[in-house]
C-alpha cells in the first residue's frame, strides 16, 4: 500500500517527521508530496524544500520526496496511490481536516485518509510559528531537523539582525 504525505512544509519540521516515522509503520512507501498554497506566503522555494527534505530522509527507506502544481487527488491517481496521511496537532484542525479528506474522497473514491495525532511533545510546532520564532532571533533548533535550521539561518533575516 502506497501513500502520500501533501504539504507545503515551509519549513519541514520535526513535528512533520514525528509523523512521517510512525507512518512508515503502517505503510511501506510514503511519498512526501510538496504543494504550493495560495493561501501561504512561501519563505523557501519548493526546490529547497525538496532538496531539504531529501537530505532529511535520505537514509529512510520507502520515502520518496517529489512536488506538484496540481491536485493533491490528481497525482495520487496518476500514481497509485491509497492513502492520504494528514497530520493533526490541535482539535481544531480537525474541522479543516475533514472537510479537505471529504472533498478528497469526492474526487478520488478510492483513497483512504488517515489521520495521525502529533506526538504530545510537537503539538505546538507549526511551520509557521517556526518562522515567526526565528525571525525574532529565537532558538528553533529543538523543532526542526539540522538541515532546515541551517537553510532557515542563510535564508531568513532575523528582525535587527539582518541575515542570521
Amino acid at each position: 500500500m502506497k501513500a502520500i504525505y501533501p504539504g507545503s512544509f515551509d519549513p519541514f519540521t520535526n513535528g512533520h517527521l514525528d509523523i512521517l516515522e510512525r507512518s512508515l509503520k503502517l505503510f511501506p512507501e510514503i511519498t512526501i508530496l510538496i504543494a504550493g498554497s495560495a493561501k501561504k506566503t512561501a519563505v523557501l522555494t519548493v526546490e529547497e524544500r525538496v532538496a531539504l527534505i531529501r537530505e532529511v530522509v535520505k537514509d529512510m527507506p520507502g520515502v520518496r520526496v517529489e512536488s506538484t502544481t496540481g491536485l493533491t487527488m490528481e497525482y495520487a491517481r496518476a500514481h497509485g496511490i491509497n492513502a492520504v496521511i494528514r497530520g493533526l496537532r490541535t482539535p481544531s484542525d480537525f474541522e479543516y481536516e475533514y472537510m479537505m479528506a471529504t472533498m478528497n474522497k469526492n474526487i478520488h473514491p478510492q483513497i483512504e485518509t488517515v489521520f495521525m495525532m502529533t506526538s504530545q511533545g510537537l503539538y505546538f510546532v507549526s511551520s509557521t510559528m517556526i518562522k515567526e520564532l526565528h525571525s525574532y532571533g529565537g532558538d528553533i533548533s529543538p523543532y526542526v531537523p539540522t538541515p532546515v535550521l541551517h537553510k532557515m539561518r542563510e535564508k531568513l533575516p532575523v528582525a535587527g539582525k539582518g541575515r542570521s
